[in-house]
C-alpha cells in the first residue's frame, strides 16, 4: 500500500517537473527571439528652440527616426530640404519642421519672410498699458481700438478699427523725448491688409490707440458699436438740440369810426394806425 502511494507520488512529481521544464524552455525561447524592428524613416526637427524668422541650416536642425507608417503632412526627410529657409512661426526644440511652418524659398529670412503675399507689416509705438502689460507677443492676436475727437459736440469717441490682427513682432526702439533725450519705446508690429495699414497709421498719428488681446482660437468678428464720450459720462445719449421758432405777433384788427359831416354820415376804416387825440384848442 505504501509502495503504491510512493509510486503515484513519484509519477506526479515527474509530470510536474516535465510541465515546468516545458514552460521554462518556451520562456527562454521567446526571450531569445529578436523583436521585429518597426520600419522607420527620417524626419527633420528643430535642434533648439527657433524664434520666428530664423533661417534654417545644419546647425539648428537635425534628423531623427520616425515610423514609416505614420507620416506627417508636409514633413521633411532631409536637411537639404529646409536649408536656407526661414520659419514663419516659433518652433519648439525637437518639433518637426513642416512645410506649413516655412517661408517660400525665395523669401529670405527675418521679418520679411513672415509676411504673406498681399499683406503688410506696420509697427506702432505703444506703452505698457497699450501693449497689455507685455502679454502682446509674437503669434498672439489683438483688436485695435482708437480714441479721437468727433466732428460734432459730443466729445471724443472710441471705436474698434481692426479685429483679429496677428502680432508679428514685439520689440523696442530709441526715440527722443520732448527735451531731446533718448528714451526706449516699446514697438508692436502687426500683420494687416494694405487698406488696414492706412487705417492703423492714421489712428496712431491722429488719435490714441489701445490693443485688446484676444484668445488665438477666437477669430469671430464682433464689430462693437462706437462709444461716445457724451454717452459714457453724460448718463445717456444727448438729446437732439431743440430749434425754437419765433412767430411774429399778429397784427391788431382794423377799427372803424363813424364820421358825421353835417347831415352826412360815413364810416372810415383806419387799419393798424393808432387814433390820435385832437390837439388842445383845436376846433371840432
Amino acid at each position: 500500500m505504501n509502495q503504491n502511494r510512493m509510486i503515484i507520488g513519484l509519477g506526479v512529481a515527474v509530470l510536474v517537473a516535465f510541465a515546468l521544464s516545458i514552460y521554462i524552455y518556451s520562456a527562454f525561447k521567446k526571450a531569445a527571439t529578436p523583436a521585429v524592428a518597426m520600419p522607420t524613416n527620417s524626419i527633420v526637427v528643430a535642434a533648439d528652440a527657433l524664434p520666428l524668422g530664423t533661417r534654417l541650416n545644419g546647425s539648428n536642425v537635425k534628423t531623427i527616426p520616425w515610423p514609416s507608417g505614420q507620416p506627417l503632412t508636409g514633413m521633411m526627410t532631409k536637411i537639404d530640404d529646409v536649408q536656407n529657409r526661414a520659419v514663419i512661426t516659433n518652433v519648439a526644440e525637437n518639433e518637426p519642421i513642416l512645410e506649413s511652418k516655412l517661408a517660400p524659398v525665395e523669401s529670405g529670412a527675418g521679418l520679411p519672410a513672415t509676411i504673406p503675399e498681399g499683406m503688410r507689416a506696420v509697427s506702432v509705438a505703444v506703452n505698457d498699458v497699450v501693449g497689455v502689460a507685455g502679454f502682446v507677443i509674437p503669434g498672439t492676436t489683438v483688436d485695435v481700438l482708437v480714441t479721437g475727437a468727433t466732428m460734432g459736440s459730443q466729445g471724443n469717441v472710441t471705436r474698434t478699427i481692426l479685429e483679429n490682427v496677428r502680432v508679428l513682432a514685439a520689440g523696442q526702439k530709441i526715440e527722443q523725448d520732448r527735451e531731446g533725450k533718448p528714451e526706449t519705446v516699446p514697438v508692436i508690429t502687426l500683420l494687416v491688409a494694405p487698406e488696414d495699414a492706412a487705417k492703423l497709421t492714421m489712428a496712431a498719428v491722429q488719435g490714441k490707440i489701445q490693443l485688446a488681446l484676444r484668445n488665438t482660437a477666437d477669430t469671430k468678428a464682433t464689430a462693437p458699436a462706437p462709444v461716445l464720450q457724451a454717452a459714457l459720462f453724460g448718463g445717456g445719449v444727448p438729446a437732439e438740440p431743440v430749434h425754437v421758432v419765433r412767430l411774429r405777433p399778429a397784427a391788431p384788427p382794423a377799427y372803424v369810426i363813424e364820421v358825421i359831416n353835417g347831415g352826412k354820415r360815413e364810416n372810415k376804416s383806419f387799419g393798424n394806425q393808432q387814433a390820435t387825440a385832437p390837439a388842445p384848442g383845436s376846433a371840432n
